[in-house]
């Protein structure tokens, strides 16, 4: 992996219950600033050196920022609300932040008009697509729902 972008010790944090109960470590605008797509950057978040894993930002609701550490993370680092956390950020070299499965892309070079559907989407609908369909075991119904996906998220440009 290459030299993170950021690094940083924090207190791991909770966001109050109504906010999502989510454990977090928070990155001031300052910084978010400073990514090359500042807060649409996708990012791999490393800790303790251990364990990476690929997420995105979120508003914190004050200006700065968050990301979101799931339970199964910190176990696996030993980590817990209120410990110190070593984490370090990297910027994701895919900007699309998810692996695309490959049923995905055999089917959007199978058909030229779904392809330029889906490039139109925004990084977070490809997302939401690639998302919905790679945990479906039948191939027949990850095309169908990708398909659907996609059609219905599309918006044509306005001439």
């Amino acid at each position: 992996m290459s030299e993170p972008h950021y690094r940083d010790e924090q207190v791991i944090r909770q966001l109050p219950k109504l906010r999502g109960s989510y454990f977090y470590v928070v990155l001031t605008a300052e910084t978010v600033d400073q990514f090359p797509q500042q807060r649409k950057t996708r990012l791999i978040c490393e800790l303790e050196g251990e364990l990476s894993f690929r997420c995105g930002l979120n508003h914190l609701g004050d200006g700065n920022f968050f990301i979101i550490l799931n339970r199964q993370n910190l176990k696996k680092v030993g980590k817990a609300l209120g410990d110190d956390l070593r984490f370090a950020i990297h910027i994701d070299p895919d900007p699309l932040g998810v692996a695309v499965p490959e049923v995905l892309t055999v089917l959007l070079d199978q058909d030229p008009e779904l392809r330029e559907q889906y490039e139109s989407l925004s990084m977070g609908k490809k997302r939401h697509v690639i998302h919905s369909i790679k945990d479906i075991k039948n191939i027949d119904l990850q095309v169908a729902k990708a398909q659907e996906l996609i059609r219905t998220q599309y918006r044509p440009q306005k001439r």
